[in-house]
């Protein structure tokens, strides 16, 4: 039998990859995001609607996510692993200056979007006795300047995936957390609303994590025997490492 794999955010980086991947080892992909376009593309890059079909929604709207969920072709219908892979980082100023908005949303996909898609997909996936990789990230540890409610929410994703996987024992379910650090899609063009100089600085150099060094992971995690589990896998470049901790000295007269 051909597995399913419902991947969220795939319109770019980390789920486009995803797919490509788990799609060349001979899987069948749900592809969501809210551009259709950019899913249109790569459901035929993919081979067409045999191999990839396409759902169109955002992650904050749940009635669109139900629809969504209903729709899904019989060939579909079995959801054997779930890639929750949408979200979004706005903002890399500090608390005090944050837009509440901005906070708002990060919060609104993060975990509200993460959560409910889990919750309705959860019973598919337990009689498939399937896997759920959670994308947090190194902030989910590592605090930094600017990280603020980003940092919150994929701390919450990560302590989720570990009481998901309390709550699961005996199903035959696993659940993993990917925590990756630096990695170059276009994450830092959204954090930054679109400033490509403030995202080509942070990158340029480092030899960051490619999205499809994080397809290749998560591939991984999931073709593991069923009798393993991934609990949490925090992955790095080479070039990031930690620094000393910040120190804020008064000024001396």
């Amino acid at each position: 039998m051909t597995k399913v794999a419902f991947i969220t955010g795939a319109s770019s980086g980390f789920g486009a990859a995803t797919a490509r991947r788990l799609v060349k080892d001979g899987w069948k992909v749900v592809i969501t995001a809210r551009r259709a376009d950019r899913l249109a593309a790569l459901a035929e890059e993919l081979g067409g609607p045999d191999v990839a079909h396409v759902a169109v929604f955002d992650m904050r709207d749940t009635a669109a996510m139900d629809a969504a969920i209903a729709a899904l072709p019989p060939a579909f219908q079995r959801i054997d692993c779930l890639v929750n892979n949408a979200g979004l980082a706005l903002g890399v100023g500090p608390a005090q200056s944050c837009d509440l908005a901005e906070w708002q949303q990060m919060i609104d996909t993060n975990i509200s979007g993460l959560v409910a898609i889990t919750h309705k997909l959860l019973p598919r996936v337990i009689e498939a006795k399937g896997v759920i990789v959670n994308i947090s990230s190194i902030a989910a540890n590592w605090p930094y300047p600017g990280g603020n409610v980003y940092c919150g929410t994929k701390a919450f994703v990560q302590q989720f995936s570990l009481a998901l996987r309390c709550d699961l024992a005996g199903t035959g379910v696993r659940v993993a957390s990917l925590e990756p650090g630096m990695c170059e899609t276009e994450f830092t063009l959204v954090r930054t609303g679109g400033n490509k100089q403030f995202s080509d600085n942070l990158y340029t150099g480092a030899e960051p994590i490619s999205a499809g060094d994080i397809a290749e992971t998560i591939w991984w995690i999931v073709s593991l025997p069923a009798h393993l589990n991934i609990n949490t896998l925090e992955i790095m470049p080479v070039s990031q490492s930690w620094s000393p901790f910040a120190v804020y000295r008064k000024p001396q007269a």
